[in-house]
């Protein structure tokens, strides 16, 4: 029996004519299991918050099924399906208190006023708003009233919440500590999360895994670390972190020969053959500055840009091709503009990627 909390499948979504209009989800098909924190990831236009409306009901498939705790719930309306949803835009009643805005939806199930009491108590505690109960819309913070409408959602205890890029409107320290906020939220509360983001780093730094979709399709699944590290195509390492591209020719089935002729292990897919011309990925961090001499590939040094912790050293090569590296303290004072160094490559951080998403 499958675990999954909610079921994509095979859900394509075409706006105008099934013949020619505008195909926002192409066939694509999903599990997202049970209590876990699920992220949609991907640039804007990819087809994230399409899928979601559609997992909510404000959209319905051309094609396809929505399956929610095994029951087909594809040509239910909002209302029937165990689902809430946090918008970018608090929609907060501006005329009611916290604590009324929290027990409105309660108010409309036809809850009585004595359990409403108990579920707003609990979820403003779990939102860490419980001494704003009585303020009103406009006495709170944009952070505090991201904080409400999310204890509004939570407060019928629904199978799945699903939040459509709700910190967007935050400043970059407050949207930081909510990240952490919501993860302990889901944590605490074992509600399947379903998170539509554009935002690497929050996709990161919250999810247990991520669907990155590119043009209607979802490109990777995998947990955050997983799609880091082992990135299925060019795409998905360019999107998810910071990613350099080099030509490469397939030496063996484990090395490669960069555009130097200089030779370098690296991760690719089995059969490929010795020849064959490739696109290798490597991660800033991943790159070693070292002396001319002693490095894989060498360069001249274009921009060194600070970032206080680190900097990073964009060089160009022989061949024309531009790398980023990642340098510490120890190793920035080696560096200047205009200078030559060399680099090497972390074992194992050289990666073969597909070209075509």
């Amino acid at each position: 029996m499958s675990d999954a909390a909610v079921s994509a499948q095979s859900i394509t979504k075409i706006f105008g004519p099934t013949d020619g209009g505008l195909r926002a989800l192409d066939d694509v098909s999903v599990d997202i299991r049970a209590n876990e924190f699920f992220t949609l990831l991907g640039p804007s236009g990819c087809g994230k918050t399409t899928l979601l409306r559609m997992i909510a009901g404000f959209e319905t498939p051309t094609y396809g099924n929505i399956i929610l705790d095994g029951v087909d719930i594809t040509t239910e309306p909002p209302f029937k399906r165990p689902v809430n949803t946090v918008f970018q835009s608090y929609a907060l009643f501006p005329h009611l208190t916290v604590a009324e805005n929290v027990g409105f939806g309660l108010e409309m199930r036809g809850r009585q006023k004595k359990e409403i009491a108990g579920t707003v108590e609990e979820v403003l505690a779990l939102v860490r708003m419980e001494q704003m109960a009585g303020r009103y819309p406009s006495q709170l913070s944009g952070g505090q009233q991201q904080r409400v409408a999310l204890a509004r959602a939570l407060a019928p205890r629904p199978s799945v919440l699903l939040l459509d890029e709700p910190l967007s409107a935050l400043d970059l320290k407050l949207r930081k500590q909510m990240q952490i906020e919501l993860k302990r939220m889901q944590l605490e509360t074992g509600i399947t999360f379903v998170f539509v983001t554009h935002d690497q780093e929050e996709a990161l730094t919250m999810s247990d895994r991520i669907a990155v979709m590119s043009a209607g399709r979802i490109l990777q699944i995998g947990a955050p670390r997983d799609i880091y590290n082992a990135p299925a195509n060019r795409f998905v390492a360019d999107f998810i972190g910071e990613s350099n591209f080099l030509p490469a020719t397939v030496a063996d089935a484990g090395s490669v020969t960069l555009g130097n002729g200089n030779t370098a292990p690296a991760v690719m897919p089995a059969g490929l053959e010795a020849g064959t011309r490739v696109t290798v990925a490597i991660r800033p961090e991943q790159i070693d500055v070292c002396a001319e001499a002693d490095g894989l590939l060498a360069g001249t040094v274009a921009e060194l840009v600070y970032f206080g912790t680190d900097m990073h050293a964009h060089l160009t090569l022989g061949d024309g091709e531009t790398v980023v590296a990642r340098v510490t303290a120890r190793s920035e004072a080696a560096l200047e503009k205009g200078g030559r160094t060399g680099i090497r490559f972390a074992p194992g951080a050289l990666r073969v990627v597909e070209d075509d998403a």
